[in-house]
Parts: structure tokens; sequence; C-alpha cells
């Protein structure tokens, strides 16, 4: 977000955003052509918090660089002007705001409608997936020291140190009226977007490690969803795609490295995740057994 935007009450700041978004429509329309434009998918990134959502965007910002595509500058199709989530029953409308080329992400469970909504005609669904044992890591770092407004994040400075932050996004927590689900239930929200047809999901290491490779296969889906036309060669387009990628231009990002968590799993915290969510792991392909 722009920092005059932040200064601007929610009404007006959505105001702009719609206005610009409307402008960068009508700009790619008379560049590219309105026929175009309208045979372009709608392109959106899904992820789950702390699985490389921004890392995502970034790659999808890249494709109004190679095609008749938007970037609409909205907030997440579940969030709203407050970055606060939005009630299920309106991101249905923020959905249907989407026309053919616009670019946005969110944080939607794998579940009806969205499940064959999103993976239908007229759509090219992204979803990326991350290691668990990771993302447990990653959302400790984040609700203690990056996001002040968390409603974790006093408990989380509280407790003593990682370990105990870590155990209890594993096994989750109940305190009062605040829920803090364990990683079991978190992954189950989001793991049928990996097996779901239409959808294309993509590991956050993949984008991390082999970005070229990750770029490619993104690029070759999102053309398989529409018939809109590459401006650029092939070559050239996954270049930009890559290009696109910049980590530390993300308000959240830390290190984003894979394998992260054997630093901070002790043998205590690997039997508690075997215990609560190994089967997670085998299921989304991070492991073939129980003996890691």
């Amino acid at each position: 977000m722009h920092p005059l935007l932040r200064w601007l009450p929610p009404g007006l700041r959505w105001q702009l955003r719609w206005m610009r978004w409307r402008w960068r429509r009508w700009q790619t329309a008379r560049r590219f052509g309105a026929a175009a434009l309208d045979a372009a998918p709608r392109l959106l990134g899904i992820a789950q918090t702390k699985a490389g959502s921004h890392l995502l965007h970034q790659v999808l910002l890249g494709f109004p660089h190679i095609g008749p595509f938007v970037d609409m500058g909205m907030p997440p199709v579940n969030r709203d002007e407050q970055n606060r989530k939005l009630p299920r029953e309106k991101i249905p409308a923020r959905l249907r705001m989407m026309r053919p080329g616009d670019i946005s992400y969110g944080y939607l469970p794998s579940e009806p409608p969205f499940l064959d909504w999103l993976s239908g005609p007229g759509w090219a669904t992204v979803f990326i997936y991350r290691d668990p044992r990771d993302l447990v890591v990653s959302h400790a770092h984040f609700i203690t020291y990056m996001q002040p407004q968390h409603e974790w994040h006093h408990y989380f400075r509280n407790l003593p140190d990682m370990a105990s932050r870590l155990r209890l996004l594993i096994t989750g927590h109940r305190e009062g009226d605040l829920y803090l689900p364990p990683i079991r239930e978190r992954c189950e929200a989001y793991i049928r977007w990996i097996t779901q047809p239409g959808v294309l999901a993509v590991r956050f290491e993949d984008l991390r490690l082999r970005p070229r490779d990750a770029a490619a296969r993104i690029l070759d889906y999102v053309q398989s969803r529409g018939r809109w036309p590459l401006t650029v060669p092939l070559e050239q387009a996954v270049e930009r795609l890559v290009t696109a990628i910049q980590p530390r231009k993300s308000g959240t990002f830390r290190r984003g490295i894979p394998g992260e968590w054997k630093e901070h799993f002790t043998p205590e915290l690997k039997a508690l995740f075997k215990e609560h969510a190994g089967d997670i792991l085998i299921r989304m392909g991070y492991e073939v057994h129980h003996d890691w």
C-alpha cells in the first residue's frame, strides 16, 4: 500500500483503488486490444498464512509485462481495507469483482464453493504450499517479532523460548476467547487445493530454490487456461517472471530458507509433530514415512 493511502479513510481508500484498477484495465485494453484482455483468465494466487503468498503474488505480478493482465491493486480477496478478515459471506462478492486478466491473491480454504468455482473456466488459480514444519517456525517468528497487532503477539512474547511457541503452534491452544488452531487443522483446511483438477499447486521450496523451473510451470499453466497472446519470446517471458521475485520487498519476509525447522526442532518437538501431524507431511509429499 502506498504510504499516503494509509492516512485516508477506508471508504475513500477503496474508491481510489477502484478508480486506479479501472484505469489500468482501460490502459491494458488499449495496449493489447479488448478481445485479448477478455481472452485472459482471472489470475488468482492462493496460500495459507506464512506459506509464501507474497512470493507467489510477485510472480503473478510479472504477467502484465508479458501479456494482457492487470494488477488490481486491491487487498487480498478475503481481507478488507484495514487488513481484517472479511466475513465468509462477503468473499464471493470480492471474487465476482475480478474480470478477465485481473490479478489478485488471498487465503481461501479448499472447500465449497471455492474449490469448484476457482478451478473452473475463466480462472487460473495457483496454490502455493510449504513444508508444515517450516511453516510453524515462520509463523512463530511472525507472531512474536514481526506483527505487534497479531492477537497472539503479547502471549507469545511472554513465553520463555521458541520451543514453547512452536509447541503451541503444533498442538493448538485456547486462551479465553482466543483460539490458535493446530498445524494439522491449518493444513487440512487447504490441502485439497494440491490435488484439485484445474488448479496448479506449486511448492514454496521450488520458488525459492528452483525459481526458473517454477516460473516456467506457472506460465505454461496460465497459457493453458486461456487464449491470450504472449507478447515476448517464451524464454524472455520466463525471465521476466523470475525477475519479479524479490522476497525482500515483502513486508513479512524474514529468511524464507527451506529446511529451517531443523535448526529449531528438538527431539521432543519432532516427536510431538509426528504425533499431531506426521501423516500431513506424507500426504503433502514432504516425507514418505514417519522416520525423519
